[in-house]
């Protein structure tokens, strides 16, 4: 079984002089909200926080790195439709949608637990074909360029390592919006630890799926996250040979937010797991709106068996 590759590449999409710009803009963007984000958690002095809703929060940081990050994009390119996690959607471009997270991991930040993460991607006919992921606080920048390659650092990523299930260590997240699939969760969590080396809960899906394509952790599973925590670090998982689907084997998971992902040992081994989910969200529950002319999905995730 092989990832699927018929998806169109970053140079059939944008031109190298968009590509340059976008990739200019996006880093610019990153660094200057990651600076701030950094200063702020090593102030140790406490964020004026809001409540979204139950177990939800955001913080003056998240928004005001959004801010700087929109503003950069608006001024580079005013016809794009940009969508972030704290505004609703700016719709223009129904072909070019930026996708940004200013801070996911924002109850890590509230706490000063350091695991946080800043994510933005560059989606084009509806495939994301850039995405950046950067720990401001460790100063890693995670980089990747559909058909080109994936970075960290400038360096480039290898292809995801074979690990042997019993040898694999595993990310999840924990489903806080949704504690009615608790019940169901853990029972995947029983199967999952039962095999495998570890299981970590870090707190940050951007990042910790950066960390499967970096070969830090071979697989992930989680549900009912956004877009914006996903499309920049899904990318980074396809450039470094790796497997992206939703529950059901599908390139959906930008739509539904239900997300597995990891090396194709350990990717087969969680979609049999996840099954009780499966269950218990069927029929197949949505998390995200469509985007300008459809819904956006990342191609070049694992088909079908």
């Amino acid at each position: 079984m092989k990832n699927s590759q018929h998806s169109p590449s970053l140079s059939s999409l944008l031109s190298p002089r968009e590509a340059l710009l976008a990739r200019t803009t996006a880093r610019l963007a990153i660094f200057e909200a990651g600076a701030h984000i950094r200063q702020k958690f090593q102030s140790q002095v406490s964020p004026a926080i809001e409540s979204k809703g139950a177990f939800d929060y955001v913080t003056e940081v998240d928004r005001w790195c959004e801010e700087l990050i929109l503003n950069r994009l608006r001024r580079s390119f005013p016809d794009h439709t940009l969508m972030s996690e704290e505004r609703p959607v700016e719709r223009r471009s129904a072909s070019h949608v930026w996708i940004v997270d200013p801070l996911d991991g924002t109850t890590n930040f509230i706490h000063g637990f350091p695991m946080i993460a800043i994510s933005i991607a560059l989606a084009v006919q509806g495939t994301v074909v850039m995405g950046w992921v950067y720990d401001p606080l460790r100063r890693e920048l995670f980089e990747a360029h559909k058909g080109t390659g994936a970075w960290c650092n400038d360096r480039p990523l290898c292809p995801i390592p074979q690990t042997p299930l019993h040898e694999a260590l595993v990310a999840t997240g924990f489903p806080f919006r949704s504690k009615d699939l608790l019940d169901a969760y853990l029972e995947v969590f029983k199967g999952v630890f039962s095999k495998v080396s570890g299981i970590r809960r870090a707190g940050s899906a951007a990042l910790d799926l950066a960390y499967v394509a970096a070969g830090r952790v071979q697989g992930f599973w989680e549900t009912g996250l956004k877009p914006w925590d996903m499309a920049a670090a899904a990318l980074l998982i396809q450039e470094t040979k790796g497997w992206v689907t939703d529950f059901w084997g599908t390139s959906a998971y930008l739509e539904n937010g239900h997300i597995v992902a990891g090396s194709p040992v350990v990717h087969r081994f969680l979609m049999e797991k996840v099954e009780p989910l499966r269950e218990a969200l069927a029929p197949r529950s949505g998390t995200a709106a469509s985007i300008i002319g459809g819904t956006l999905y990342p191609q070049g995730s694992r088909p079908r068996d």
